[in-house]
């Protein structure tokens, strides 16, 4: 596995918090990279009882503009396990909007670079929270070479699916103009509401591959910091049990993809 976007429609549907219980509860080394235009907010919420340097994404992307992203990549990482030093980091984001334009110009190779993480030794898998479609200067680059794409929409009521309508069409026509095909785009389902599963499926013409409950409790200290996890967490169970799922489609994509990329190579 290499990298899972994750991206929402507008509001607050819980990207950054999703992104989080999948980067705590997984089994594989992860790097979750804060890669929103609007700001990153975990030093600032989950976070927010450490002193932590300014470290992560914009001085990482001041790094590639000097042609020095790998050398200086490991000095912008925050550990998020103590008990098990490396296997859970942190690139935190922006502190402002403002500074997104000097993002702009180094999101391939930033983009690059996470993709042979997966590869180095050891791999990592890269969870890029890439915040709301409603941003003037999404990540784009990331998100057409993201072996998935995650998008996250509430089922609470018709209020919080119905601007996730309008976000599957724009990533559809985005992916395929791009050459990247609609294989790589799925839902991420939070919570329950007065719809299932199936009709958000039909509604918004794309498959579920990770669904997750709106452990309130949980999701406070993930967003908020400032308190021990406690409870059933529910909320970290259920990221847990929803990884096999995302490296199941992964995986089935690559295979996709994998006679297309063969033919390609034999004409070259």
């Amino acid at each position: 596995m290499a990298i899972i976007a994750m991206v929402s429609a507008k509001g607050s549907p819980g990207v950054t918090t999703t992104a989080l219980a999948c980067t705590l509860a997984w089994r594989e080394r992860t790097v979750l990279a804060e890669c929103d235009p609007a700001g990153g907010s975990l030093l600032s919420g989950y976070l927010s009882r450490l002193e932590i340097p300014p470290v992560g994404l914009l001085p990482l992307a001041a790094a590639a503009l000097r042609d020095q992203l790998a050398e200086t990549f490991a000095d912008q990482l925050v550990d998020l396990d103590a008990r098990d030093p490396g296997r859970r980091l942190l690139l935190p984001g922006i502190n402002d909007a403002v500074q997104s334009g000097t993002l702009r110009p180094t999101w391939e190779m930033l983009s690059a670079h996470f993709a042979d993480l997966e590869r180095g030794e050891p791999g990592y898998d890269v969870i890029a929270d890439c915040g709301r479609l409603a941003t003037n200067a999404p990540p784009w680059p990331l998100l057409f070479r993201a072996d998935l794409v995650l998008l996250i929409v509430r089922a609470a009521t018709l209020r919080t699916i119905a601007p996730a309508v309008g976000a599957a069409e724009l990533l559809r026509r985005e992916l395929t103009q791009h050459g990247q095909g609609t294989g790589a785009l799925a839902l991420a389902l939070i919570g329950d509401g007065p719809y299932g599963r199936r009709e958000i499926e039909q509604r918004l013409q794309l498959p579920t591959v990770v669904e997750l409950p709106d452990d309130r409790p949980t999701a406070e200290v993930l967003s908020d910091g400032g308190g021990r996890l406690r409870g059933s967490q529910q909320l970290l169970r259920a990221a847990a049990s929803a990884e096999s799922a995302v490296r199941e489609a992964i995986a089935r994509r690559r295979v996709h993809l994998a006679p297309t990329a063969s033919r390609g190579s034999g004409r070259a």
